[in-house]
């Protein structure tokens, strides 16, 4: 018996060192049958292995130090904090006597209040005397006074040279004769995901900082409904980022400026690892046009664009025809623009520009933005059904100011909804055919002539309107620019005609 138990425990000590023997194997010799040989099926046959050894490979931490203590001796020099002031006037209540606070009437004066506020910019070219510096739109704002503080404590005064909110860059200058180090720029077009980054800046204030981390993502878009810029892309970055890096660089391991960091996302307000800059090639098309002509010439088509989810118009997708697709609507558009000059029309689903996909509004303003006026771009849309394709010649983007000032030229100006009993009971309405008008632009046509939300449109010249599809469809027959246009609308149980005008 205990002869038996030896037998077993041997029998089981060998099982564990070939058990042992193999997994070693595995993890160190990549052993490979050598081609043209074939195994003998015998017992005492051995296979003839080539056996190739695996070398580990040994990081020195200390070259990664190397390298970051070089790219920060290159870029220091030329990240720079801004300061600015602002004064902001307010009438405040002025008492003469304590008495006056209780029991008379107070006397209002208007007084001045300094606002300061700091960021980080980068040096990007040097004219003469005049220097350049290249920092966030948000930074400067609406500042009063600028200054510039260099790496080696130089300070300058600067004014702004132009800036632009659609994405968030301004260039400032300052003028001086001494020696100014200027920065590499690089191309952020070569970026991947996982490369090394590091960011420079000013945060909180604590002078001259610089982070490390990865590329973490790339071609970024900016939250809707935000007032980030949405006229570009953004680099997603890991290197910690805070408030004070704003207008700060982005560079990679050869000291080259990638992107310009610009925001976080954050529920603190500090770094949680999501950083976010505008890729240098962007910047620097920006960059060029604020220092030539103070502005950024942007592509304009000519029409205002809606998502129409079925939570806000029910209904509207599939009477359209658009139902699960993935685009945007053009409900206005701009009599006279390019995208009219060109053919689409209120109604028309846009689907591609370009080569680039659309699925939302905010692509399709980014794509036509970021292009230059006089540009072609080709527009697809679904429209009634089938799919069309227009070639547009972009013009440039006036300012909304402008925009406003010309939304006569807006047709139809209005926007309408699919009747169904959710809008009937959400909007009170007891019409069983037509379309809905939920909006109307002010200084409209429409707007002018007296339609307003809550009339049905029944008719739109001599065609019965039961659907969106009808309403757009008669819409491009009639609407020449000049012509009268008339719409048949139920208001309440009153029955009325109301002509519109195209504009020309």
């Amino acid at each position: 018996m205990k002869r038996n138990l030896v037998l077993r425990a041997v029998a089981f000590v060998f099982l564990v060192v070939a058990c042992t023997q193999a997994q070693q194997n595995v993890a160190f010799v990549d052993s490979t049958t050598v081609a043209g040989q074939t195994a003998d099926p015998s017992p005492s046959a051995v296979p003839v292995r080539e056996e190739r050894v695996v070398e580990k490979t040994y990081v020195d931490p200390r070259a990664f130090e190397e390298i970051f203590n070089r790219v920060s001796r290159d870029v220091l020099p030329v990240v720079v904090e801004i300061n600015v002031v602002e004064v902001v006037k307010q009438r405040v209540p002025s008492f003469e006597s304590p008495w006056d606070f209780f029991f008379g009437t107070p006397q209002f004066q208007e007084r001045e209040f300094r606002r300061s506020g700091l960021g980080s910019g980068v040096i990007v070219r040097r004219d003469g005397k005049t220097v350049y510096v290249l920092t966030n739109a948000h930074v400067v704002g609406d500042a009063d006074e600028i200054s510039v503080k260099l790496y080696d404590q130089r300070t300058f005064p600067a004014k702004i040279v132009g800036k632009d909110e659609r994405i968030d860059l301004a260039v400032v200058s300052f003028e001086t004769s001494e020696e100014i180090p200027v920065a590499r720029l690089g191309d952020s077009d070569t970026l991947e995901v996982g490369d090394w980054v590091l960011a420079v800046g000013n945060p909180y204030g604590f002078e001259s900082t610089v982070t490390a981390g990865i590329v973490s993502a790339l071609g970024r878009k900016s939250p809707p409904g935000t007032q980030i810029g949405e006229f570009t892309d953004y680099i997603q970055t890991d290197a910690a980022i805070n408030p004070g890096n704003s207008g700060g660089a982005l560079v990679n391991l050869d000291a080259e400026v990638i992107g310009i960091n610009a925001w976080i996302a954050s529920q603190t307000g500090g770094n949680v690892g999501l950083g976010f800059a505008i890729p240098i090639n962007v910047a620097k098309r920006t960059m060029e046009q604020l220092i030539e002509r103070g502005h950024v010439a942007y592509g304009w088509l000519g029409v205002t664009l809606l998502d129409p989810s079925d939570v806000a118009f029910p209904g509207f997708a599939e009477a359209l025809g658009i139902k699960g697709k993935k685009g945007t609507l053009i409900s206005n558009v701009y009599v006279g623009s390019p995208a009219w000059q060109a053919g689409l029309r209120p109604g028309d689903f846009v689907v591609r520009a370009g080569n680039t996909v659309i699925t939302q509004a905010s692509e399709l303003s980014r794509e036509i933005g970021m292009r230059s006026p006089g540009e072609r771009v080709e527009i697809e849309v679904l429209r009634q059904g089938g799919s069309k394709v227009f070639t547009v010649r972009l013009g440039e983007r006036k300012t909304d100011d402008e925009l406003s000032r010309s939304v006569e030229q807006l047709w139809p100006g209005l926007m309408v909804t699919q009747l169904t009993d959710e809008v009937r009971e959400r909007y009170g309405v007891e019409a069983r055919t037509g379309v809905l008008v939920v909006q109307v632009a002010a200084g409209t046509p429409p707007a002018v002539a007296g339609l307003r939300a809550g009339d049905v449109i029944t008719a739109v010249g001599d065609r019965a309107v039961r659907s969106v599809k009808d309403f757009y469809g008669a819409l491009a027959e009639t609407s020449r620019p000049g012509a009268t246009v008339r719409f048949s609308v139920l208001r309440g149980t009153t029955e009325v005609v109301i002509g519109l005008k195209v504009p020309r």
